[in-house]
C-alpha cells in the first residue's frame, strides 16, 4: 500500500489574528486528492496549525486513505503529536486529542515536522484562507 501524502499549515495575521488553514493531499501516485484554502476567524498560530492538521486528518479519511505521511512546519504540533511535548495550554489540548485520535484511526500514520521552505504550497494556501476573514 502506497503511501498518501498530506501537506499542512496554519497562518495567524497578529497571533491572535485573521487566521486561515492550507492543506494539500496527494494520493499514493502523487495526484492531487485535495486542496483547502479556508479561513478561520480570530485565533492563534498554533490554533490554526492544529485545524489544519484535523482537517488533511477527516479528508484523508474521507478519501478513502490508510496510509498517510502528514508533513507540518509547526514543531510544536509534530512533537506534541508525537509524544516528545507534552500539550500545556489547555485550549490546545481538544485539538491535540482529535488529531490524535484521527491519526489512530489508519492503518499507519506518521507526522514529519519540515522546515517552512518545504512547506510552500500549504503555506500559500493558509495565507489565502487567512485573507479571506473579514476585518
Amino acid at each position: 500500500m502506497e503511501n498518501w501524502k498530506a501537506w499542512v499549515d496554519g497562518a495567524s495575521r497578529g497571533n491572535p489574528g485573521a487566521s486561515g488553514i492550507g492543506v494539500l493531499l496527494l494520493n499514493g501516485e502523487g495526484d492531487t486528492v485535495k486542496e483547502v484554502a479556508e479561513p478561520l476567524g480570530i485565533t492563534t498560530n498554533n490554533v490554526a496549525e492544529y485545524s489544519a492538521m484535523i482537517r488533511a486528518l477527516e479528508e484523508a479519511r474521507l478519501a478513502g486513505c490508510t496510509h498517510l505521511e502528514v508533513f507540518t512546519d509547526s514543531q510544536l504540533v509534530a512533537n506534541q503529536l508525537n509524544g516528545t511535548y507534552a500539550v500545556r495550554m489547555p485550549h490546545l489540548i481538544p485539538l491535540y486529542k482529535r488529531a490524535s485520535t484521527l491519526l489512530k484511526a489508519f492503518e499507519f500514520a506518521r507526522v514529519k515536522y519540515i522546515p517552512r521552505e518545504q512547506n510552500r504550497r500549504a503555506d500559500a494556501l493558509s495565507n489565502l484562507g487567512a485573507d479571506q476573514v473579514e476585518k
